[in-house]
């Protein structure tokens, strides 16, 4: 067993791929905030293809995390000088890469110190995010910022020492300003519709509590630019540690990931950017008609599937597209009342995508966990699903199918599963959810009273009706019983 570090890349197998470049000659360019594996698959992937290709050295990624957890991250990153072990699962087989383009982690500290001053140093031209589409301090139902929520507050308050990313950018920008670096670019890599646009309104909106004049001189000068990323990276667990340890490689943090990736972004860049057209990233104004097609179909693909799969116990994606009335049912509400609203985009239309994304839940070499794709439901269905059913009221378009996807999620946060198991939870808000869910067993539509999330839905009859029908049906004669009734329907 070989342990992951720079002292050993030249020991490890032939098979696995390794940096070609030096990596003591790289300097940093990028700060990332939340190194999680997706990050790790994808935007740091990326940037070293082009460092394979001599290209990019001065783009290297500083990690970082606002968190007091995330210090385990850096301790195992920096341990193996932030190498991360990259393993593709493919039905065909598995290959490994180790990815170099990482050269540090800031120390996790209150106050978040060391990171400002590192976002302050002119080298840092792109300030990156993955904090999940559920931690952007939006209002779920009007989308306006939650400038109520006690972490901007707090941050409004001490906009020196901030506890959260978006303050912390705010006070390193307001170093910048003052010493005349200039401003650099915000990017978010979050699975949102309009990120960019999102992470815009959150961080002008936060400086403008504390700092009217910053706020003014961050929405004129920084860039925001959306974009549509998309890769299926499962959670690291001991199976994923035992994975890597089988291609002879010790690695604390490995990640694994499919054959397949996609990154779509507007080139709205104020201090310039890696070439990443030249590693197969698309460049567009039209990053919209990429990420609706992705959030609609994926996204909220995965939402019709996870809460399903938990209440009838099963444990992997994969598992769950074997089972043929969820895969039938996930195919006719695509089908049905999600594809009608997407668009085609270059090369790809609805029906064609959807085929795809068939393709990559169902690989079984993906050890996805429904948990893990269940997790956060109170912004996934918010932000993923729900946008549609309001499209297909407007529309007049049949929501039958998502009233469902919507009772199993309720059903799912009542916290027991069909067999009488107990499902853990699985929400930041899960208490304030499975009380609600507990109360809508007896009353099926007080469910919808969350109004957070589903805002006026419960005046729509041909939403709540049918949401009524299945989660009564879900009580009364089980999920497996309500998905052959949902397929038999006209």
């Amino acid at each position: 067993m070989i342990t992951l570090c720079n002292a050993t890349l030249d020991q490890l197998p032939a098979t696995v791929l390794r940096p070609t470049y030096d990596r003591a000659r790289l300097t940093p360019g990028i700060v990332h905030i939340g190194l999680g594996n997706f990050h790790r698959a994808h935007q740091s992937w990326y940037l070293h293809r082009l460092m394979q290709q001599g290209l990019a050295q001065d783009w290297g990624i500083i990690g970082a995390g606002v968190r007091a957890f995330d210090a385990a991250q850096r301790d195992k990153l920096a341990a193996q000088d932030y190498l991360t072990t990259l393993i593709e699962l493919d039905p065909s087989g598995q290959s490994a890469e180790v990815v170099g383009s990482m050269i540090g982690y800031v120390p996790v500290a209150e106050g978040n110190g060391p990171l400002i001053a590192q976002m302050a140093d002119p080298a840092i031209r792109i300030v990156s995010l993955t904090v999940t589409e559920g931690g952007y301090y939006i209002d779920p139902v009007t989308k306006a910022f939650d400038a109520g929520h006690p972490d901007m507050q707090f941050d409004a308050a001490n906009p020196s020492t901030p506890r959260t990313a978006f303050g912390a950018i705010a006070a390193a920008l307001r170093l910048r300003r003052d010493r005349g670096t200039g401003p650099f670019t915000v990017q978010s890599c979050d699975n949102l519709q309009g990120n960019g646009a999102v992470l815009r309104q959150t961080l002008v909106s936060l400086a403008r509590a504390s700092d009217p004049a910053l706020a003014d001189w961050i929405a004129a000068t920084c860039g925001f630019p959306n974009a549509m990323v998309d890769c299926i990276v499962p959670a690291t667990g001991p199976a994923e540690l035992a994975l890597v340890h089988s291609f002879g490689i010790d690695d604390a943090a490995p990640v694994t990931h499919e054959n397949f990736r996609q990154w779509v972004i507007e080139d709205a860049f104020c201090a310039g950017r890696p070439p990443w057209e030249r590693v197969g990233v698309t460049f567009t104004d039209n990053v919209h008609g990429y990420e609706a097609q992705k959030i609609r179909i994926l996204n909220a693909g995965h939402q019709v599937i996870a809460a399903v799969a938990e209440v009838m116990g099963m444990t992997t994606i994969s598992q769950t597209m074997a089972h043929p009335l969820i895969h039938a049912a996930f195919r006719k509400i695509a089908q049905e009342e999600i594809l009608p609203h997407v668009t085609p985009v270059p090369g790809m239309t609805p029906a064609q995508y959807l085929d795809l994304i068939d393709t990559r839940f169902a690989n079984p070499a993906i050890v996805d966990t429904v948990r893990r794709v269940a997790f956060d439901g109170s912004s996934r269905h918010t932000g993923m699903v729900l946008p549609t059913v309001r499209d297909g009221l407007k529309a007049g378009i049949s929501v039958r199918g998502l009233a469902l996807v919507e009772a199993a999620w309720a059903r799912m946060c009542h916290g027991t599963r069909d067999d009488g198991t107990t499902i853990e939870p699985n929400d930041p808000f899960w208490p304030i959810l499975t009380h609600q869910a507990q109360l809508a067993r007896a009353t099926p539509r007080q469910w919808l009273d969350l109004r957070q999330y589903y805002g006026d839905l419960a005046q729509a009859p041909a939403f709540a009706e049918p949401f009524e029908y299945w989660l009564t049906m879900m009580y009364r004669d089980g999920m497996s019983a309500t998905l052959q009734n949902y397929l038999g329907a006209n």
